[in-house]
């Protein structure tokens, strides 16, 4: 009879240990692929991608945050960012899922216990993959949060509902953000199937479909005191949280735009017709021969191109900063950089995914072909999260010397 550290060695066996930041890239683009062909079919069904996520949790991918010590590769952010940005050219909606997992790895580092830290990342490096329980509706303050960490007597309790629960309906572990009895903001880790969580897929929008990211009630579920972090600690000095959780963000849409753009070249040079003006002139045979295409197809592949060094560079800005910023001002230059980098490549996937048709034609609007799940992918992503507040910040710092907000959206 085996124990739970018997069966997790027994799985973490069986899972690739990336060691390195190469690794990581090769092995993101190696998912990627094996991926590429059913993303239509993921687009279409909405359904649970449980045979992508089992592939991803498999993949090692999960553990490549996790810190050297501990036995992860510990990439730069960078790395993450090409990571992200390699799965999401090809499913943005399946890049989407770890979101919340990289960033409960960054909070474990930053401020889990030795023996939270020991536990969780064994799991994860075994393959576990941690889902999101954070969002609340309604709610603009953590003391409006509705979910609640209560003693019973025995231990602690929770009890709330959380919505936009990305990644949570098929992952081991789920991060729940509640109010503990002081009114402080906590992130209590419970087990998916545990007594009490209920996780439905009742998620129906028109992008970003396969994260089935629906609502998880907490009814009385169990939590060890040990998994619980005083997560209001975190945004009580200058952080870069928000700044990782962000950088994933800016690369799906930069991924999107780059998957649009791959999409978008391969129709023109292969199914597209050149406008008749242009055929009736005798001055092409084929629409990728047009003036206008190419014109616009050069445009875009520029932007789409500054889309993927300002994420770079941002990226890197994380870097230079670290984990523990020495002041409120470092804090803000790293969260900034993202915020540019996540501001513009949302704008540039949105464009990209609208003009595809305009480079395509009308033949592109076939529903067989699926490309609106571009546009699609991208107005949903990007619309939790406002561009205009993150170019207010930007403009308000570089004007005005004011810091943005100390949050974990920034």
């Amino acid at each position: 009879m085996t124990g739970p550290a018997e069966e997790i060695a027994a799985e973490a066996a069986a899972i690739p240990v990336i060691g390195s930041d190469a690794e990581a890239v090769a092995a993101a683009r190696r998912y990627a692929e094996s991926i590429a062909d059913t993303v239509i079919e993921r687009d279409r069904s909405a359904a649970v991608p449980v045979e992508a996520l089992a592939a991803l949790d498999a993949s090692g991918l999960l553990g490549i945050t996790v810190p050297a010590e501990h036995g992860g590769a510990e990439v730069s952010p960078r790395t993450l960012a090409e990571v992200i940005r390699a799965i999401a050219a090809v499913d943005p909606a399946i890049a989407q899922i770890p979101q919340g997992h990289f960033l409960f790895v960054d909070v474990l580092t930053a401020w889990g216990t030795a023996p939270q830290r020991r536990r969780l990342f064994a799991e994860i490096l075994a393959g576990a993959r941690l889902g999101s329980g954070l969002a609340e509706r309604g709610g603009r303050h953590a003391q409006e949060l509705a979910t609640r960490l209560r003693p019973d007597g025995t231990g602690l309790r929770l009890d709330g509902t959380k919505y936009y629960s990305t990644g949570s309906i098929t992952a081991r572990w789920i991060g729940v953000s509640a109010l503990d009895e002081a009114d402080r903001l906590v992130l209590a880790f419970v087990e998916r199937d545990a007594p009490g969580v209920s996780v439905d897929d009742d998620w129906d929008v028109m992008g970003q479909r396969a994260t089935v990211s629906g609502t998880t009630t907490l009814r009385a579920v169990p939590v060890d005191p040990s998994l619980v972090i005083p997560y209001h600690r975190a945004f009580e000095v200058p952080q870069q949280l928000g700044a990782w959780a962000q950088l994933v963000h800016a690369a799906i849409q930069v991924g999107i735009a780059g998957g649009a753009l791959r999409d978008a070249g391969e129709f023109v040079r292969t199914r597209a017709r050149p406008f008749f003006e242009a055929a009736r002139g005798g001055w092409v045979d084929s629409a990728a021969q047009d003036p206008h295409t190419i014109l616009r197809y050069g445009r875009l592949a520029t932007r789409v191109r500054a889309a993927e060094e300002l994420l770079r560079w941002a990226a890197d800005r994380l870097h230079e900063v670290g984990r523990s910023p020495r002041d409120a001002r470092q804090a803000a230059e790293g969260s900034l950089a993202v915020a540019q980098a996540k501001a513009f490549g949302s704008e540039v996937a949105a464009e990209v995914a609208s003009d595809l048709f305009a480079l395509s034609g009308a033949s592109a609007t076939d529903e067989r072909h699926d490309l609106s799940r571009h546009w699609r992918n991208a107005r949903t992503h990007a619309s939790h999260d406002p561009v205009d507040w993150k170019y207010h910040h930007v403009g308000n710092f570089l004007l005005n010397d004011v810091l943005p907000p100390n949050h974990g959206q920034l």
